[in-house]
């Protein structure tokens, strides 16, 4: 470290002032300023510590006939004076051999979807000439036909995908397969686009140029052999998936020279040499290229019998023999069997054809309902069915199909990943497998294709990524599917809902709870049991044309079954004003319900809630039994405790004592009874939920009119509070909810029954007794709770 003397630093402080200086011109810069203007001015520290590595860095300089100056150094102001210089482009470098592993091992998710892939570019080369063929005929004047074949060599692992398409010339290799993310489709595309002929409809499927690398999924290397009309040679390009580098040579061969169109030879990698057995390619091609516009064949065994000569059998006797041809009376048969003879021919595997494309006119409901069961592997014709086409915003063709029965050995409700809906674009599979993009989980059960030339997908083609023109496409979809279940609810034969509805029901109830959206389209299917159609279910639309005038709400009672709902004390009073009742049995009804709210500007009304209002309210009457049985009610509130929330006069009762309703905010009975069942119930949620209850009495039933008179007489009345303790065990049971302990009820059911008994046959017992055995008799019975029972049945 350096140190500075007392006078070095004083003269510095004295000149802080003229630290920088102005360089005039009869300074001369060094050899790099020397060029510059003479009345520019640079301003250079005076100051010079160490040395300097920067830019700024100037050369030693001298002044003529003057000392040497020292280092001396531009400053940073000198730089923001001049203009900046300008910038340099550059263009993005990528690593070949990384992008190849990222395309093999990371862009695909299936390896089955490497043939999908090369086929589609088979397709496109097809399409490509015939498209240009139109204005250059003699691109097809060597006669071969359009179309692309497969022939598969199992024991070496060997693919070869031929196709009789444009092909490609040697820079068209070079431009196409030595270029990653290169489409020559999109490229032409672009260039029909910008042509004449923009408006040709076009089914060319490319666009991210990366379909022909799929190859490498499955393969260890990868020889292409093309031929272009515009070409005179045969060119080769050969790559391998390790390698980042690749050859084109012209082919020699006289036996490997094709007419015209490209030949894919795949040679499988050792864990994949399966993909190479002729089946598994026939199956790969049905299921993703199965509606390519041109035809595909497979190289197949095949076979077929014939009837050949055996050889005389050698332990036949010759005795018979002779005797045989003594008789002369037919000529002897030659003896023959059946074999089957092999052989390998080329197979048409893509014979069905995509009839969504057809006008809907001019197809037939058997073969609508052919192509389903080919499609979907059913054996039973489907319900109903729906093609048509959407236009404008999003253009896509689809036909819907309503099953006759439901799976068997799974829940599609639970598992919303079915496989029902099949994504097409341009005709070539994409996937089955969707988490409710297309469809929503209550609708599952609808089968389908789907084929759109403009989804948005990612680079693998197997994935449908979340957008506007997917929502758009699910609405209409959507929209769709109600239309066709709606049209089996007007059909001539009414058992064809019937089944849908036993089939499909929980599905559309389901479709209540997940899709408000929709409420005013689910609504309709509904059907439901009830108080006058126990027998046959109704429809919401029958339900509110048998509503009385004066009818306000729908009412329903949910149940565990017809009879119980049928049974149910909350049912009394609207039986008798001869109001329909829905009976909610299945244990979704509830839910599904209550997310629906209404129908029609009708509220739905749970008749089993407390404040039920049956349009009939009298306010003097009611007035007058409220003073007449007050009394009672806080009696019996005052026994019950925290067992119920209030004890209220019921307006629904008429031949039961009393009912006990279920808040009009927390669990009916029903759905306690189900939460309970519930594997992860909250025990507290639970608690809060039922504790408010209201034990509703009938003013009119001659049990709470003796209570009445007891309360007012003697409300301490042991036996009097013992049976409010019964009447609330009973109503517990009556109302649909469970006992905290059934044990108890039963034991006060017993004594009870006791009492009942000895009120009416204990004298005539006792004198029986002691007319048989008198020594025998012990009166051990005749205790307090039996003596007064007997004492209130004397003054019966």
């Amino acid at each position: 470290m350096h140190r500075l003397s007392r006078r070095s630093v004083s003269a510095i402080l004295r000149n802080a002032a003229t630290r920088y200086r102005p360089l005039s011109s009869s300074f001369p810069l060094d050899h790099h300023l020397a060029g510059q203007n003479d009345t520019t001015k640079r301003w250079c520290s005076v100051l010079t510590t160490g040395t300097s590595n920067g830019i700024g860095d100037t050369k030693l300089f001298n002044m003529k006939n003057g000392p040497v100056v020292g280092r001396r150094f531009e400053s940073t102001a000198a730089a923001s004076d001049a203009s900046s210089p300008p910038a340099e482009k550059f263009e993005y470098q990528a690593e070949v051999s990384r992008l190849m592993d990222l395309i093999v091992n990371s862009l695909y998710s299936n390896k089955d979807v490497f043939l999908r892939e090369l086929i589609s570019n088979a397709s496109d080369a097809l399409d490509k000439l015939r498209f240009l063929s139109v204005t250059d005929p003699q691109l097809l004047t060597d006669g071969v036909d359009l179309d692309i074949r497969i022939q598969a060599d199992k024991d070496n692992g060997i693919i070869t995908i031929t196709d009789t398409g444009i092909g490609m010339t040697r820079q068209e290799l070079v431009d196409c397969l030595g270029t990653i993310a290169q489409s020559g489709t999109a490229k032409f595309l672009k260039a029909l686009k910008e042509s004449k002929d923009a408006g040709a409809d076009s089914n060319l499927i490319g666009q991210f140029g990366v379909g022909f690398y799929s190859a490498f999924l499955v393969s260890e290397r990868v020889e292409v052999s093309t031929k272009s009309p515009k070409s005179d040679k045969q060119y080769v390009w050969e790559g391998e998936a390790n390698s980042s580098s690749y050859t084109i040579r012209e082919e020699t061969d006289p036996a490997k020279l094709i007419p015209r169109g490209t030949r894919l030879t795949l040679y499988l990698k050792h864990d994949d040499k399966g993909f190479a057995h002729p089946e598994r390619i026939q199956k790969l091609v049905k299921n993703y290229s199965l509606f390519v516009s041109f035809p595909i064949y497979t190289w197949q065994e095949k076979g077929y019998t014939k009837e050949v000569e055996v050889d005389e059998d050698p332990d036949e006797d010759p005795a018979e023999a002779s005797k045989g041809e003594q008789d002369g009376k037919t000529e002897k048969k030659k003896k023959t069997k059946t074999i089957v003879e092999r052989y390998w021919d080329w197979e048409l595997t893509n014979e069905t054809q995509p009839i969504w494309l057809r006008n809907p006119k001019e197809v037939t409901t058997e073969e609508y309902n052919e192509f389903y069961k080919k499609t979907f592997n059913e054996y039973l014709e489907p319900l109903a069915s729906s093609h048509f086409t959407t236009e404008g915003e999003v253009e896509f063709r689809s036909i819907l199909y309503v099953p006759s029965i439901a799976p068997t050995g799974k829940d599609d409700i639970v598992n919303p990943k079915t496989k029902n809906i099949r994504l097409y674009v341009k005709r070539v599979f994409i996937s089955d497998d969707f988490d409710g993009e297309l469809f929503p989980r209550y609708l599952s059960f609808i089968k389908g294709v789907v084929d759109s030339n403009d989804l948005p997908l990612n680079v693998s083609r197997e994935i449908l990524q979340e957008s506007r023109i997917v929502r758009i496409m699910r609405k209409r979809l959507v929209r769709k599917a109600f239309d066709m279940i709606l049209g089996i609810t007007m059909s001539e034969d009414k058992d064809d809902y019937v089944k849908f509805w036993e089939n499909f029901g929980k599905h559309i109830k389901l479709g209540c709870i997940e899709d408000r959206e929709n409420h005013k389209r689910i609504a309709p299917l509904l059907r439901f049991f009830s108080s006058q159609s126990e027998e046959d279910m109704i429809s919401l639309d029958e339900y509110v044309e048998n509503m009385k005038p004066e009818q306000k709400d729908i009412y329903y009672i949910a149940a565990d079954s017809v009879a119980s709902a049928r049974n149910t004390p909350f049912l009394e009073k609207l039986v008798e004003k001869d109001i329909e009742v829905l009976f909610l049995v299945d244990p979704i009804d509830e839910v599904a319900i209550q997310n629906l709210k209404s129908y029609k500007e009708k509220n739905f009304v749970d008749i089993s809630k407390e404040d039920l209002d049956l349009g009939d309210k009298n306010e003097e009457k009611e007035k007058e039994i409220k003073q007449e049985f007050g009394q009672t009610c806080d009696w019996i509130k005052k026994r019950l405790g925290d067992r119920v929330a209030s004890v209220q006069v019921s307006n629904r009762l008429s031949t039961s004592p009393c009912v006990l309703a279920s808040g009009k905010f927390g669990w009916s009975a029903n759905m306690e009874r189900l939460m309970k069942a519930q594997t992860v119930g909250d025990p507290s949620s639970l608690e809060f939920m039922r504790s408010r209850r209201v034990f509703e009495i009938n003013p009119e039933h001659p049990i709470i009119k003796t209570l009445n008179a007891v309360c007012k007489s003697n409300p301490n009345d042991e036996e009097a509070l013992r049976a409010i303790d019964l009447l609330y065990d009973t109503a517990l049971i009556s109302s649909g909810f469970t006992p905290e302990s059934p044990a108890q009820l039963g034991g006060k059911i017993y004594e009870m029954m006791n009492m009942a008994l000895l009120g009416k046959w204990g004298a005539s017992a006792d004198g029986f007794q002691q007319q048989v055995n008198p020594t025998s008799y012990v009166p051990e019975t005749i205790e307090a709770e039996v003596v007064e029972p007997t004492e209130a049945g004397s003054k019966k």
